[in-house]
C-alpha cells in the first residue's frame, strides 16, 4: 500500500469512552468520541467508524455506525467492509464520475445482501445503522441506513439554510433486525457537488442530537460552532465536554474534515 494511504477502525466494545472524551486526529480527518456519562445510567459503548483516505487518488471513505442492544453488528460490519477492502479500494482509485458511484453502490448492496453476510446478521444480537460517506474529488456520495447525520459546511450553502445532506431515517438497520431481509430493503443514497473553496464534512451518530437540553439538536447548531475560529479540533472538544456537562447518556461520535475545492461548481444561469 502506499504512502498516502491509510486506515482506521474501531468498534466501542474495544475502548468505551465512557466519561472520557477523546479526539484522534488521522492526517486531515478528526474522530470525536464520547461514551456517555456513567452517572446517567451509560456503561458500555455501541457505535463504531471505519475510516480510509488517500491522498494521491483524492478521496475519503468513512463508515459510522451506531448499534443498540449489543456492539455486534457495528463489529460484524467493519469485518464485512474489511474483507471487501481491495474491492472497494480499486473502485474508489477510478475517475469520479456517475459509473464509479453506481459501482460503488452496486458493490456495498451486494455485500448487504449476500446470502453470507445475511446468515451472518440473523447470528448477532442488535443491530446497527450505517451511514457511508465517500468524498471523492468535488463529489461526497453517501449511503444511509438509519438515523446517522452527514453535514456540509460551506458558507454559500449556509447562506441558503442548508446544512445538512441526508434525513434521519427511523426504524431501519442492518443486524438482527435487518432491512436486507425485507421485499424492499430500505435505505438513501445521495450525492452532491461541493463547493469551492473550503467545504468541511461532518458525520456524527445522535448521541450529540439527542442529548438532553439540545444543544446540537439541529444542523445549523453545529455548524456554529465549527465555524468558529478556533481550529477544528478545539470546536469538537468543546462539543464533547457541553454534552458531557448535559448529562448526556447516548454515545456520540464524531468524523469531520475539511476539504478544499479549486475546481468552479455549478452556478444559475443568469449569474
Amino acid at each position: 500500500m502506499n504512502n498516502s494511504a491509510k486506515d482506521f477502525s474501531w468498534v466501542g466494545s474495544q475502548e468505551d469512552f465512557v466519561d472520557k472524551p477523546n479526539i484522534l486526529q488521522l492526517n486531515h480527518i478528526l474522530v470525536g468520541r464520547y461514551g456517555g456519562n456513567s452517572n446517567a445510567g451509560q456503561y458500555k459503548n455501541e457505535d463504531g467508524c471505519l475510516v480510509w483516505y488517500n491522498e494521491k487518488e483524492d478521496w475519503e471513505f468513512v463508515i459510522l455506525l451506531d448499534a443498540h442492544n449489543t456492539s455486534e453488528s457495528t463489529k460484524i460490519m467493519i469485518e464485512q467492509f474489511d474483507k471487501e477492502e481491495n474491492d472497494i479500494k480499486d473502485l474508489l482509485s477510478l475517475s469520479a464520475n456517475q459509473p464509479t458511484f453506481k459501482k460503488l453502490e452496486d458493490k456495498i448492496l451486494n455485500m448487504f445482501q449476500s446470502v453470507e453476510f445475511l446468515s451472518v446478521c440473523r447470528e448477532v444480537k442488535g443491530e446497527t445503522a450505517c451511514l457511508i460517506v465517500v468524498r471523492k474529488d468535488k463529489y461526497v456520495w453517501w449511503f444511509s441506513v438509519g438515523d446517522c447525520i452527514l453535514c456540509l459546511f460551506h458558507q454559500e450553502l449556509a447562506a441558503l439554510g442548508q446544512y445538512q445532506l441526508n434525513q434521519r431515517q427511523f426504524y431501519e438497520w442492518i443486524g438482527q433486525v435487518n432491512t436486507f431481509e425485507q421485499e424492499v430493503p430500505c435505505y438513501t443514497v445521495g450525492r452532491k457537488e461541493l463547493r469551492q473553496g473550503e467545504n468541511h464534512l461532518f458525520l456524527t451518530t445522535d448521541g450529540l442530537i439527542e442529548c438532553p437540553n439540545e444543544p446540537y439538536s439541529n444542523s445549523k447548531d453545529i455548524y456554529n460552532v465549527v465555524n468558529n475560529m478556533n481550529d477544528d479540533e478545539s470546536n469538537i472538544w468543546s462539543m464533547l465536554m457541553n454534552i458531557r456537562n448535559n448529562d448526556v447518556r447516548d454515545s456520540t461520535t464524531i468524523v469531520s474534515w475539511k476539504i478544499n475545492i479549486s475546481k468552479v461548481a455549478t452556478i444559475p444561469s443568469d449569474q
